[in-house]
């Protein structure tokens, strides 16, 4: 299924607007606020098991 919308959108059979698809195109995780520690990616844990640096509170960090 192709849906372009009105000219000028697309007609190009490749790409869709709709279907499985473009949620994978337009879904992207915002926040992790308020997110079990435990669910978090590893990068982003208060360990920082990866020793990814960052900053934390406006300083640098690194583990």
């Amino acid at each position: 299924m192709v849906h372009g919308g009105p000219f000028p959108a697309t007609s190009d059979g490749r790409t869709t607007s709709v279907g499985s698809l473009a949620i994978r195109r337009f879904l992207r995780p915002v926040s992790y606020q308020d997110l079990p520690e435990a669910l978090l990616p590893d990068a982003l844990k208060w360990n920082n098991p990866l020793g990814v640096e960052r900053l934390v509170d406006g300083k640098r960090e690194i583990s």
